[in-house]
């Protein structure tokens, strides 16, 4: 299959602290080119080192394909002109729920990133969110510590904060928390309440800091009070063999199974989930993750969007 994708950050996205929605692009396009097919990836910005031999970088949108993915669109934009070609064509999307600028636009294009995401805005297309296994360290080690993550933390309370912290004062865990805000001088005030609070705080942590952080867990704790689209925080623990103990918010309960970690509803949940750890196995948490959020089954979840939607215009 010829595959043209579209995006405008800098490549790779992983190595400039580009959103995830970037980087799962790259690995989108990495994988799609793994599996055989031809990938042509038109980037608006910087190339800062080769993708793999796999990925043909081109410089301008091309229509002589099966297939276009364009990230690179606004949300109302070139849908008229590409149906009237009859051109078939798809957009990830990532986008939160309840989100009502998009409520009322045609999605019959789009890609969620889970089932969950997918019916918050009346859809039913979605992939799951993929990872690359080499960015991780898997380890059936563990230490005496938890691990919370935040991407912002000027939503930390929105991410369960105020859950874990019950945590550390009830039960007396140790938590290491990271993180990082644009607000250097909120940054600073939050790392004071975790000294004040006895937790660990380590900032923002990425490459070898986190592999190795999220693989020493004895749990990541994803309490969080969000409609997650995805959680791909979730899916980098188990693929570290680190169990989940989450909310039953947004996407939680497709990615946690009983298997690998907790979904909880009360306080009572957590504390429950906490003594019960020992039962989950960190290499039936790599499994699954290995199973269903790698990147190259990502990619093939894409190619069977793709044919639906060729299929689609050739009906």
């Amino acid at each position: 299959m010829r595959i043209y994708i579209s995006d405008e950050h800098k490549y790779p996205a992983k190595r400039v602290g580009e959103r995830t929605s970037k980087r799962l692009t790259d690995l989108l396009a990495q994988g799609l080119g793994e599996l055989g097919h031809d990938v042509f990836y038109h980037l608006k910005d910087e190339i800062l080192e080769p993708p793999p031999d796999c990925v043909k970088l081109v410089s301008k949108r091309m229509l002589d394909v099966d297939i276009l993915q364009l990230q690179d669109i606004p949300l109302t934009g070139d849908n008229g002109e590409l149906a009237a070609q009859r051109i078939p064509w798809v957009k990830s999307f990532h986008a939160p729920f309840g989100n009502h600028e998009v409520s009322q636009i045609n999605k019959r294009n789009w890609i969620f990133v889970s089932k969950s995401h997918a019916e918050s805005f009346g859809c039913e297309r979605y992939v799951y969110n993929g990872l690359d296994p080499k960015e991780f360290i898997y380890s059936e080690t563990k230490e005496d510590y938890f691990i919370f993550i935040i991407l912002g933390l000027e939503r930390a309370i929105f991410k369960g904060l105020g859950i874990a912290l019950y945590l550390v004062q009830e039960l007396g865990i140790k938590l290491v928390v990271a993180g990082s805000s644009q607000n250097k001088f909120y940054e600073k005030q939050f790392a004071a309440m975790c000294q004040e609070q006895g937790i660990e705080w380590v900032g923002e942590i990425n490459g070898q800091r986190k592999a190795e952080l999220i693989a020493g867990a004895k749990a990541l704790l994803f309490p969080t009070m969000i409609n997650e689209p995805f959680g791909l925080v979730a899916a980098e623990a188990l693929i570290s063999g680190t169990p989940v103990i989450c909310s039953n918010r947004g996407a939680c309960p497709e990615l946690i199974s009983p298997d690998v970690g907790f979904v909880c509803e009360r306080y009572q949940d957590y504390i429950t989930a906490i003594e019960n750890l020992e039962k989950i196995s960190p290499a039936v948490c790599r499994e699954k993750a290995m199973s269903n959020f790698h990147y190259l089954k990502m990619a093939e979840g894409f190619v069977q969007e793709y044919l639906k939607e060729i299929n689609f215009y050739q009906s």
